[in-house]
């Protein structure tokens, strides 16, 4: 899996092994043993050919399967509710595995309100508006969002969704956080 992926990212970079193992300092020979599978990298030697190509550590381990498209059922999926019922909250993404971003269908009833704690520092939220009005707090400030409209915001401060129609509100709404989660 580390040779895999060392190729794949040396190779979307346009990066030769020689180029690479100069920016790294290891040996071109090594490198090309780790992309064959001939040679099980030390930690040290993984990080330095991580600062090399920008990336981390993790990078190297993903599950090269991982890429296959994957369907995912609209019954199959993790549904999380508020204790009312007017909050829900369906993921759009495998629950299984780290990541660094999360997709999510969001749907609110109408006059319904759910207050965010904030996420870990550097989280953002950016969600579109799919139907019906919405109200999103962000700290002292009120942004009111219609159909077709969307907000990017910094989340590790409180937040609130106010659905503020007359009708159910869908919402799109990606977390992408400064670390992998999960």
């Amino acid at each position: 899996m580390v040779g895999v992926n060392l190729r794949r990212m040396r190779s979307k970079r346009g990066l030769s092994l020689q180029r690479l193992a100069e920016q790294a300092g290891v040996s071109r020979a090594m490198l090309s043993q780790i992309e064959l599978g001939r040679s099980t990298p030390t930690i040290s030697l993984l990080w330095k050919i991580s600062q090399a190509l920008e990336v981390t550590f993790s990078a190297f381990l993903a599950n090269p399967q991982g890429r296959s498209p994957m369907v995912l059922t609209a019954s199959g999926g993790k549904l999380l509710t508020n204790q009312a019922g007017t909050f829900s909250s369906r993921a759009l993404f495998p629950l299984d595995g780290a990541r660094r971003s999360e997709f999510y269908e969001v749907r609110m009833s109408v006059a319904a309100e759910e207050h965010a704690s904030p996420h870990p520092p550097g989280t953002f939220e950016n969600l579109v508006v799919s139907s019906g009005e919405v109200v999103i707090g962000v700290e002292q400030t009120l942004y009111r969002l219609r159909p077709g409209d969307a907000l990017l915001f910094a989340a590790d401060v409180p937040h609130y969704y106010r659905n503020a129609g007359s009708t159910p509100a869908v919402m799109y709404l990606v977390v992408t956080y400064a670390e992998d989660v999960g």
